[in-house]
């Protein structure tokens, strides 16, 4: 028999059903706390910040003294200044560090590892419920700001987003935000395995993120929001002190840009199932 087909009778002798319904089970378990945990407050806050401001704009400028083309380019700029590099990057440190500290400090995780319930599944219901979480959260906030933002030009708004580009712009906006959420919610996740306070880290990897556009096109495809604003429907220049310095790199094709952030969650995903197998249980230390 050769390695390849005994490759393929390792996977079909494995208990895929079985491990898909713990999946399961562990999700919808780990929905009904991030969603209705009032820890999960300041998430909420923090996505639908923008919404409020586009709101109180919307009223001050009853009178249209802006142009649908101006606040088409004031909206992608909140989506790529506020929520790209700041708003999902915190939103998803705070969901997916939390997911297996959270129930350290709860002292609950011993349930799950005295269960028959293998490691590496328990890590990615978990991570699922981080994702789905976190790209719910976040997309009925942009959603809300979208509505908002083109609600208040009345007929030429609604011809704008349902006859015109706005309704492509917001599905390509919701597709960027789950890639967010996928990128960074593995990094966090592999980092709360990795170290009790992950608030080092975190800036660390937001520094990265910051200013790899100032450094070689070579470092830069190793940054999320590299390949996530090339995805952006409409583009924002960079500005001020940080564009002078900026490295106008290739752009890399939509399947390139799509596909980048999940090789690299999946890369960190088979790290993070390697470090749980290294978690220790010291409620004590806690």
């Amino acid at each position: 028999m050769t390695s390849f087909a005994q490759f393929r009778k390792n996977v079909s002798e494995q208990p895929w059903e079985l491990w898909a319904r713990q999946i399961a089970a562990i999700l919808r378990m780990d929905l009904r706390k991030n969603f209705l945990s009032s820890r999960g407050i300041w998430v909420y806050l923090l996505a639908f910040a923008p919404a409020s401001l586009i709101f109180l704009h919307a009223i001050l400028d009853r009178a249209g003294s802006t142009s649908i083309r101006t606040d088409t380019e004031v909206l992608a700029g909140i989506f790529q200044f506020f929520y790209l590099r700041f708003g999902i990057f915190f939103g998803c440190m705070g969901i997916f560090t939390w997911l297996f500290r959270g129930e350290i400090i709860e002292k609950s995780l011993h349930y799950y590892f005295l269960a028959p319930v293998k490691r590496e599944v328990l890590l990615l219901g978990k991570f699922a419920g981080g994702v789905i979480t976190a790209t719910v959260t976040f997309c009925m906030a942009i959603t809300s700001c979208f509505a908002i933002m083109y609600a208040h030009f009345g007929q030429a708004g609604q011809y704008y987003v349902f006859d015109g580009p706005g309704m492509g712009q917001l599905l390509a906006y919701l597709g960027i935000t789950a890639l967010a959420c996928i990128g960074y919610g593995a990094v966090f996740l592999a980092f709360s395995l990795l170290m009790k306070n992950p608030i080092v880290p975190a800036l660390l990897v937001l520094a990265w993120e910051t200013f790899t556009p100032v450094l070689p096109t070579l470092a830069q495809r190793f940054s999320i929001a590299y390949y996530l604003k090339q995805l952006c429907p409409v583009s924002v220049p960079a500005e001020g002190l940080l564009a002078l310095f900026t490295v106008v790199s290739e752009p890399v094709s939509t399947f390139a840009a799509v596909i980048g952030p999940l090789v690299l969650a999946a890369a960190v995903l088979v790290l993070a199932c390697k470090l749980v197998h290294r978690l220790e249980i010291s409620y004590v230390a806690e």
